[in-house]
């Protein structure tokens, strides 16, 4: 899957993943995740793009002990600082209620994009 398309559908998650993650209590709505529309999910998903293309690489290498150590799984905290330096860039219309709410994102982008990436492989 391309790059332009990989930022394509990281918009779609982050729309559909925001919308998951609102509760209404009495009439009044508080977002876990927010996004507040199309063209700042895309933005996100750009700004995302590039962060992993320039940041996380030395973010994986900085970690790798730790990665070791805990088999992988420290990838989807980097993941999740990732999501964090996103909606730092973004500003508020783009935002996360906890660091918790972050990696539970984090953990749905990457499952989402392994499935996606796996169907356009096979097909």
């Amino acid at each position: 899957m391309g790059s332009w398309s990989r930022i394509l559908v990281n918009a779609l998650i982050f729309l559909a993943t925001a919308g998951f993650f609102q509760s209404g209590l009495a009439g009044s709505y508080q977002h876990a995740f927010y996004v507040s529309g199309i063209g700042i999910a895309l933005l996100a998903s750009f700004v995302l793009a590039l962060l992993n293309a320039v940041v996380k690489p030395i973010l994986f290498v900085l970690s790798l002990p730790i990665t070791i150590l805990t088999l992988g799984l420290f990838s989807v905290v980097i993941n999740a600082i990732m999501l964090e330096m996103t909606a730092w860039f973004v500003g508020s219309n783009f935002a996360f209620s906890s660091f918790g709410v972050t990696l539970l994102v984090a953990i749905i982008l990457s499952l989402c994009n392994a499935i996606i990436s796996d169907h356009f492989a096979h097909n």
